[in-house]
């Protein structure tokens, strides 16, 4: 599957993204923002009509799928999927862990992915059947012998119900707890992208939230899949695991309770 011309078009909607995001960073709100104008409800909006915008004069077959201004159908079974602001609340506490994530499926899975920091102008890149790029240079997951020895990231434990908290806190005992990363959202996948964390774990993730990540962690030589195992797609319900080492996913489902579908008595 070829995909430069997919590649570029994306490149440009990551450009306009991030011109309309850079100037509601870090900005103070004004007397006059009533109701919902909040600096990251306006960069949201903005971003996401830039890139719309594009998508509809030159590729107006393709469906396109938005966290803000929702789906159009399209009828080439290709879909791009935004999300402008992935992160609000690092957006608004003006931390630049937040990022604009844009995706291609095809036939439900997704085959192209980046995900963008505008404001310190990272950019990863992950096409399928390609190495992953940051900022136009090959990454790669690092290898990681034992869980004991992996350093997970969550963005946070309150996005988890009671039981999924149960189930991200026995896998994070099984790790390097002491260097858990809380926070991040989208960045963490990068970061694992490039070799810097080992697992991310999260539950309730929109499709918009995790269809970019799987081509720029698997272009890496990392693999994504929900808490079960199974490849993400456009029907997945949101359990979300990245791991640098594939070799890690029997323990990591194991040490989350699924393993090899038997009851363990201790």
């Amino acid at each position: 599957m070829n995909l430069s011309a997919e590649l570029a078009l994306a490149h440009r909607l990551a450009d306009v993204a991030g011109d309309a995001i850079r100037p509601q960073f870090r900005t103070v709100l004004d007397a006059e923002r009533k109701g919902d104008a909040s600096p990251v409800t306006i960069a949201d909006r903005a971003a996401e009509e830039a890139m719309r915008r594009i998508l509809t004069a030159e590729v107006p077959q393709d469906g396109v799928h938005g966290e803000e201004f929702g789906v159009s159908e399209g009828r080439s079974g290709r879909q791009w999927v935004l999300d402008p602001i992935d992160g609000t609340t690092s957006f608004m506490a003006g931390r630049a862990t937040f990022g604009t994530l844009i995706a291609l499926l095809v036939k439900g899975f997704p085959v192209l992915g980046i995900i963008d920091q505008p404001i310190q102008r990272e950019r990863w890149v992950g096409v399928t059947g390609q190495p992953t790029t940051l900022n136009g240079v090959a990454v790669r997951t690092r290898p990681c012998r034992e869980l004991a020895e992996a350093t997970i990231a969550t963005t946070g434990p309150h996005y988890f119900t009671a039981e999924e908290g149960d189930t991200f806190m026995a896998l994070a005992q099984k790790t390097d707890h002491r260097r858990m990363i809380m926070g991040g959202d989208c960045y963490n996948y990068g970061l694992l992208a490039a070799g810097h964390l080992d697992l991310v774990c999260e539950a309730g993730l929109k499709l918009h939230d995790f269809a970019a990540l799987v081509p720029v962690v698997e272009g890496a030589g990392g693999l994504m899949c929900d808490w079960a195992g199974e490849p993400l797609h456009a029907g997945s319900a949101g359990d979300v695991l990245a791991l640098g080492d594939q070799a890690r996913l029997e323990d990591v489902l194991e040490a989350m309770g699924g393993g090899d579908g038997h009851d363990h008595a201790h």
